[in-house]
């Protein structure tokens, strides 16, 4: 069964620390997708759906907790559930929002040691899932470092917990998928610059390279073009701003960098399989990013 891998552009802004959804869901079909940032996945009553990371593909149980390290490829599948209020609260955090310097700090070793286990993607035991269920419950309800340090707190005892498990056997092929000066220097650039049109020939000037040339790396190393690069973070802001903000669908458009209507909802529909209104109203939960 050979799927189509994504690189998944988050809603997190380089200046953004962490971002937790915390909704019921009647779906949860979620496409193959990698991406650079930690994630901290939480499930309740979803007995029967199917989990992919790496090469492992497994059903899970009523209670599921796994964290997946950068860039590893992961998913799920609704596959054999039946229920129709799956809770789930997904964590994600920035690769460097831990930094060397402090992981190498002999308080913070149990956690160094699990982000580098988590390259294989880790099952949390159901002793320890249950356990942490009422932290991880009150994390989108809290605010600032308060909730920093309620996520440290979260990551030492998983850390310290018994009984991991590590799913893939495999580490991610696209671990050195950021390690690239030209690449940063493009995603910086577009972070930057998102909301205004970028020209091909001023994205290539920053890398020094000639369109032609520019494109065929963008495309080699992204499998997609630079415009639907460009769309990528575009459209994870609007998702973003459409929970978040209080703002017609119009505003929100053009405030990302669309300046036709029609090709944002386009654009939009292609990329999120629904409408921007749809996703407004279908969303139920709560989405925070601090």
């Amino acid at each position: 069964m050979q799927k189509e891998i994504h690189r998944e552009i988050t809603p997190l802004a380089p200046e953004d620390s962490f971002l937790v959804f915390d909704r019921i869901k009647d779906d949860f079909d979620f496409p193959i997708h990698f991406h650079p940032e930690y994630e901290l996945n939480f499930i309740l009553n979803g007995k029967g759906v199917r989990r992919v990371v790496g090469d492992s593909l497994e059903e899970i149980d009523n209670i599921e907790l796994v964290l997946v390290g950068p860039n590893l490829n992961h998913g799920w599948e609704i596959h054999n559930c039946s229920n129709k209020k799956i809770h789930e609260i997904t964590i994600q955090f920035h690769n460097d929002l831990f930094d060397d310097k402090l992981l190498s700090r002999r308080i913070m070793k149990p956690i160094k040691d699990m982000f580098e286990r988590s390259a294989h993607g880790i099952l949390f035991s159901e002793k320890i899932s249950k356990e942490i269920k009422p932290k991880i419950l009150k994390l989108s309800k809290i605010d600032s470092i308060d909730y920093f340090l309620e996520l440290i707190s979260i990551l030492h005892d998983l850390a310290n917990s018994r009984n991991q498990h590590l799913l893939s056997s495999y580490i991610s092929e696209n671990k050195n998928f950021e390690n690239s000066d030209k690449i940063k220097k493009i995603y910086e650039y577009i972070q930057e610059n998102y909301q205004k049109k970028i020209s091909l020939k001023e994205i290539s000037d920053v890398v020094n390279m000639s369109p032609v040339s520019f494109n065929r790396f963008i495309k080699r190393r992204t499998g997609k073009t630079f415009i639907e690069y460009v769309n990528d973070t575009r459209i994870g802001y609007a998702a973003r701003w459409l929970i978040e903000k209080e703002l017609s669908i119009a505003e929100i458009a053009f405030k990302c960098g669309f300046n036709n209507i029609a090709n944002f909802n386009r654009v939009f529909k292609k990329n999120k399989d629904c409408t921007p209104s749809q996703y407004r109203e279908e969303f139920s939960g709560i989405k925070r990013v601090l």
